[in-house]
């Protein structure tokens, strides 16, 4: 098959497993393995030169290591310390001796299983947040710890990366007193050279504002510093990673971040997919028992060892315990430095497969762990009730607001500096006890409730601003005041012309949608910027708005047909270029005309 077919293989893979993967929440990463798996030797034989592809692919490792060294920015790492240096060491260090001393144990030698036990300490950086993120647990204690841990890892492997060429001897490298100067002198140069020229270079660039050159200079700046770490038998990850954190502090770290990304991505999904052709999914077949007890014991290590790690690091008990659920599962660097340690024959080939097959069900496992763990945690420490909702004073306000956020809020500053009476309702505690710190009254509690909005006043107040950020509440708490407050003038705030459809389906009339007026102002102010009179740009956006007002209203007659909501849109469209374009008539005919 040849280079343009097996390109086309690969991205039909990608653009197959991705989307299904993502769909059940496993990752980019695991989409790529298992595509790999499909089309390699072991699946449908699609791509059989699997060394070919790895060596073309090891340059997306090479991009992600340079971008991992521009987010390493120094202020960065001080504000972390404790959570890299300390928590981060002592699980590498824990998870690196007791799985090293398994292999030893099992009959691997010495040297080989310290690497060994070093690769499965890793964990996924991208797998671990994506899951505590998509949980709604990144700023929770264990994942702070969990990500200054999960960068350590990063550093310790860029570390094990630079070290690898020299530690290949068997693979025909020399080692030596000669090789490790080299190795120094290229990194004096790299350092020199992005203390004292990159900058300049890259601000020289920048300064032609093409967009293109200052692209082909950052993956320059990669290549370059990449191959000359090559030629001194050092890793050229390590080299990228060099580069990329000279330029952690620059005002081109994100211009550099964004021009890469797209390579990074691509090329490292590639090198996925090549570790995937490469892992021999036959091991499984033929070794079940061997595999499974393997990924048994490597789990209950990595949570053993990251448990006592982060007790250690004075974690709480509770903590300690989600730490260890985070980290138990394998990394992508594992695959990285196996098939590394296999290339340079410092572990046998089938004892890389074996640890290759147990990594990638490692990472299957880790988010089915972590969300497991996790309400072990909550039957173990159940959370306390919620509080009781506060009972408001009945000084028969004005107005009620209900939710008093971003959006309330302001509404709530306007009525008080015109001293007008108002009673705010807001159903998160920590925004009440947020609000409450600078001298406002605000009252915790739902206000979807009967009780609640009787005891804020709602039978003697005459406005209800409905000011909910949840959807759904707010519809609760419209239809509740329209059915017990038939006098209440009701005005809602609407995330979007679907909410609006459903307050309209409420008799909820006076709606206003969120982002309406402040894009109104913003397309003002830019027809005034492009030349348009204040005075034009102004009438365009009242014509505007009253054209889109009414269209609201014949859109929710019709939003249970599909086919006449599309037609509706498309002649309301049309109706407003035709009516800007009368306006523009009328303004030409209107210009006072110059004699000759």
């Amino acid at each position: 098959m040849g280079a343009i077919a097996e390109i086309a293989v690969f991205l039909a893979a990608a653009v197959v497993a991705v989307p299904l993967f993502k769909r059940f929440h496993l990752g980019a990463v695991l989409a790529y393995l298992a595509a790999g798996m499909v089309v390699g030797p072991s699946g449908l034989g699609l791509i059989s030169d699997v060394d070919r592809m790895l060596d073309l692919a090891e340059f997306g490792v090479v991009l992600l290591l340079f971008v991992i060294g521009l987010e390493l920015q120094p202020s960065r790492l001080v504000a972390m310390r404790r959570a890299v240096f300390v928590a981060g060491s002592l699980q590498v260090l824990c998870s690196s001796a007791v799985l090293g001393l398994a292999a030893w144990a099992l009959g691997a030698a010495p040297a080989n299983a310290a690497l060994i036990g070093f690769a499965l300490s890793l964990s996924s950086t991208a797998l671990v947040l994506q899951v505590l993120a998509e949980r709604g647990e990144l700023k929770e204690r264990h994942a702070r710890v969990a990500f200054g841990t999960l960068l350590f890892q990063d550093i310790a492997a860029m570390a094990v990366l630079a070290l690898l060429p020299l530690l290949g001897a068997g693979a025909g490298r020399p080692v030596g007193a000669g090789r490790a100067l080299l190795g120094l002198g290229a990194l004096v140069v790299v350092l020199a050279f992005g203390r004292y020229a990159l900058r300049p270079l890259l601000r020289l660039v920048a300064e032609t504002r093409v967009r293109e050159t200052f692209t082909a200079t950052a993956l320059l700046v990669v290549v370059g510093t990449a191959l000359l770490f090559s030629a001194v038998g050092l890793s050229m990850a390590f080299g990228a990673f060099i580069a990329g954190v000279l330029l952690a502090d620059s005002e081109y770290r994100h211009e550099l971040e964004a021009d890469i990304e797209p390579f990074k991505g691509l090329l490292l999904g590639l090198f996925f997919v090549a570790t995937g052709m490469s892992a021999r999914v036959a091991t499984l077949v033929e070794r079940p028992g061997a595999v499974l007890g393997a990924l048994a014991l490597m789990l209950l290590l990595k949570a053993v060892s990251g448990w006592l790690a982060a007790r250690l690091a004075g974690g709480s008990g509770s903590g300690a315990r989600r730490f260890a659920s985070d980290v138990a599962g394998g990394g992508e660097f594992a695959f990285v430095l196996l098939a590394l340690l296999a290339r340079d024959r410092l572990v046998d080939v089938a004892t890389a497969d074996l640890l290759v097959i147990v990594v990638t069900l490692s990472m299957i496992v880790t988010p089915l762990a972590i969300g497991a763990h996790a309400r072990f945690e909550a039957w173990l420490n159940p959370a306390p009730p919620p509080a009781p909702f506060d009972r408001p004073e009945a000084d028969e306000p004005r107005v009620i607001i209900a939710g008093f956020g971003r959006f309330g809020g302001i509404v709530g500053r306007v009525l008080r500096a015109r001293r007008i009476r108002f009673t705010a309702l807001e159903i998160s505690q920590a925004q009440v006890d947020f609000v409450r710190r600078f001298g406002n009254k605000l009252y915790y509690g739902d206000a979807s409730r009967l009780e609640l909005l009787h005891a804020a006043g709602a039978e003697h107040a005459e406005v209800l601003i409905i000011a909910i950020d949840d959807v759904e509440a707010s519809l609760r708490t419209a239809a509740m005041a329209r059915r017990h407050f038939p006098r209440l003038k009701i005005l809602a705030r609407a995330r979007n012309r679907q909410h609006a459809f459903r307050l309209l389906d409420l008799g909820i009339t006076a709606v206003a949608r969120e982002t309406f007026a402040s894009s109104l102002e913003v397309a003002r102010d830019a027809l005034i910027a492009l030349g348009l009179p204040a005075a034009a740009a102004k009438e365009s956006i009242r014509l505007f708005r009253a054209h889109d007002e009414q269209t609201l209203l014949r859109q929710h007659a019709l939003k249970e047909d599909e086919a006449k909501l599309v037609a509706a849109s498309k002649e309301s469209a049309a109706q407003l270029e035709a009516l800007f374009g009368a306006d523009e008539r009328e303004a030409v005919a209107e210009e006072p005309r110059v004699s000759r």
